[in-house]
């Protein structure tokens, strides 16, 4: 779907796996290079936070747009791998997909990283922000992601109407968020004032995400099943 090639279980890839067994070893490391992911899209996201086409040119950036869900390990790993038989092996299955992998999971988990870390710096200060305010807002950006990271689950069963309920879900809570960050008392407050205006093109660029995502998925809803007149 668009640059972000959403739908994981297009072509079976549990299916696909064969005798690939791995220990926790292997599980451990596989999981550590998908959050070199979100880090690494974080971190474009970042160098082109001043572009219009941000979205876009960090999926470039991530090599999505070439129909690849997501980049290898840094070149550090690689060739860190390469010198050890076992880890070649591991690094030829490595192309097994797994959610971690999928572009919108990458993408929402990282600029709700951001988000969350910029708010919790924020936020430890009590004189800075009110508690009731730093715990609210926590609150409703996990509400979001969680919400969000549920959808994806679905849209990577194939459940696209389950998928378009639960981001439909999860634009509820990025507009609670949203709606606590324009709250004109809030807003008497620096530090928050501060945090709002690093927030707010974040949280409209994860809405445009998932409404480009939901569009699809209406799509795909509203294609004839094969067969049917």
């Amino acid at each position: 779907m668009s640059n972000f090639d959403s739908d994981g279980t297009q072509d079976n890839e549990w299916e696909d796996r064969g005798d690939l067994a791995w220990n926790e070893f292997d599980w451990e490391r596989y999981l550590r290079e998908q959050d070199e992911a979100v880090m690494r899209y974080l971190g474009f996201y970042e160098a082109c936070k001043n572009s219009s086409d941000r979205i876009d040119d960090v999926a470039e950036l991530m090599n999505w747009s070439s129909g690849e869900n997501e980049e290898r390990s840094t070149e550090t790993t690689a060739s860190t791998d390469s010198e050890d038989e076992s880890d070649s092996d591991f690094a030829g299955e490595n192309d097994v997909y797994t959610l971690h992998k999928n572009p919108i999971f990458i993408s929402t988990r990282a600029l709700y990283l951001g988000l969350r870390r910029q708010w919790e710096l924020t936020a430890a200060n009590q004189h800075k922000v009110p508690q009731p305010l730093a715990l609210a807002l926590l609150s409703s950006l996990h509400r979001g992601e969680d919400q969000a990271v549920q959808a994806i689950h679905a849209l990577d069963f194939g459940d696209y109407a389950m998928a378009i309920s639960l981001f439909k879900r999860a634009l509820c809570a990025l507009n609670s968020t949203l709606a606590l960050l324009n709250d004109g008392a809030a807003l008497t407050h620096r530090a928050v004032e501060n945090y709002r205006e690093m927030a707010l093109p974040r949280l409209f660029d994860l809405r445009e995400i998932w409404l480009r995502v939901v569009h699809e998925c209406r799509e795909e809803l509203d294609r004839p099943v094969e067969g049917e007149n």
